[in-house]
């Protein structure tokens, strides 16, 4: 299962397939076996979330189903809302709706099994590469390991969610990680990107990303695969679009209650507080910004793209607005940088509280502890859990992007006999220069990558 997601590393989809089947074909027991561990591990929550009763199945699903039909039938698709009891209004960009009308020809009990069986084979292809080197140790039984690494993914309350709602998170990490994972891209770097922004908006802070980590290019392209889809879809629904930019985005509430537990990003820890201010704010989430992004470019400068990506992935629920819990889909991520090639015990230990902490619903106990007389104070910290934690990881992950990184080569001066040679020699510049014809030029590194180091 290594190579089951081969997409993030290499080119197109069809390559993927034909190498993944000569892997199978070579020695289909691995295989076979991570495949049973995985859904061994996940069938009771299919089983729970697609058997529940139908107004409280896939609800989120639900909407974008219902966003496709409205495309079709030319209804306003921001004005309609879900059957009762869930009532629910579609809040993505008009191009999110376009995307959704092939969902608008399945019937939603099937299409609910075949989103499931979707979300559950992007997770295997995500750990798969986020976890490589972890899963390296196994050897040949690596894609048993990798099916357990899923399972125990999955069983975190985000991604549970993701599975219960019928949520779309996990596409948005599998285009994230395809566009900074991949090693040879078959498409332009930062597409993938601008297609989760276009999609979701709040992956945009990848696009900030990799403008300050000196990939413009990849930034560029993400900008303008972002604004030609959202182009399109003016020119396709010029009303909804109208309508979504100017009336539905500026309306947070139209996504539920901000103040609602689920809401983990830094806006909803501060309404549960009472500091209901953009003058509060907005000073802190430009701090953790600030912060973030530069544990993020440091990572990638570092060469460190994994953490990067967990980093600005957790930047993409705190600064927005309104995240709910199944937005930190991003902490398999997280988990994935820390545990590392699994070599430190303690970074294993870590990772393994890490994934403990987020398995449990401890923003929903925090929820009613004030009501048996625990100290407002203390419930609301319990319940601002998740958000909280999430900023402290990206301080952990800054420090493990500090412990791996390897070390700057010291500038030594050379000695006299090398400076004679060099200004005798041809072409040459100054020692350590890199003038042309220096040897110093052959190591020259391309934008956005670490200096040379040793």
């Amino acid at each position: 299962m290594i190579g089951s997601f081969g997409l993030l590393q290499s080119g197109t989809m069809l390559h993927v397939l034909r190498r993944l089947a000569t892997a199978v074909a070579r020695d289909p027991l691995p295989y076979l076996l991570g495949l049973a561990v995985f859904g061994l591990m996940t069938v009771w929550i299919a089983e729970q979330y697609l058997t529940t009763a139908p107004d409280q199945r896939l609800v989120d699903l639900e909407v974008y189903r219902d966003a496709g039909n409205s495309v079709l039938m030319g209804r306003p698709i921001y004005e309609w809302l879900t059957a009762s009891p869930q009532l629910l209004p579609f809040t993505y960009p008009p191009i999110s709706a376009v995307f959704a009308i092939p969902l608008a020809f399945v019937p939603l009990e099937l299409l609910g099994w075949l989103w499931t069986a979707m979300q559950m084979v992007l997770l295997l292809g995500v750990i798969a590469v986020a976890y490589q080197p972890l899963a390296r140790r196994f050897g040949r039984w690596s894609p048993v390991a990798v099916g357990a690494l899923s399972g125990l993914m999955l069983w975190e309350l985000p991604l549970r969610d993701g599975i219960r709602f019928g949520q779309v998170d996990i596409i948005i990490v599998a285009l994230c990680a395809a566009d900074y994972l991949a090693r040879s891209p078959r498409w332009p770097r930062g597409m993938l990107i601008g297609i989760a922004t276009a999609i979701k908006l709040t992956p945009g802070i990848f696009i900030v990303h990799l403008w300050l980590a000196g990939k413009r290019r990849e930034a560029a392209t993400a900008a303008a695969t972002a604004a030609g889809l959202t182009a399109g879809a003016f020119l396709l629904l010029p009303g909804d679009s109208a309508d979504f930019w100017f009336r539905a985005l500026l309306e947070p509430d139209r996504l539920g209650a901000n103040v609602n537990t689920s809401n983990q990003s830094l806006r909803g820890i501060l309404l549960r507080f009472g500091l209901d201010s953009g003058l509060v704010w907005l000073p802190i989430v430009a701090l953790v910004a600030w912060y973030g992004l530069r544990v993020a470019v440091r990572a990638s400068r570092s060469g460190h793209h994994l953490a990067a990506l967990a980093a600005v992935g957790l930047l993409a629920v705190l600064l927005s607005p309104v995240a709910w819990i199944h937005h930190l889909a991003w902490v398999a991520i997280v988990i994935a940088v820390v545990v590392g090639d699994g070599s430190n015990r303690r970074l294993v230990w870590l990772a393994a509280g890490i994934w403990a902490f987020y398995y449990l619903k401890i923003p929903w106990w925090g929820a009613g502890l004030d009501n048996h007389g625990v100290p407002i104070i203390l419930a609301r910290l319990v319940e601002d859990g998740f958000g909280l934690v999430a900023i402290a990881l990206l301080v952990l992950i800054g420090r493990v992007v500090d412990r791996t990184a390897p070390p700057t080569a010291a500038p030594t001066e050379p000695d006299t006999g090398t400076r004679l040679l060099l200004k005798r020699l041809p072409g040459q510049g100054q020692a350590g220069s890199l003038q042309p014809g220096h040897d110093g030029q052959q190591r020259e590194q391309a934008p956005g990558q670490p200096a040379h180091r040793r």
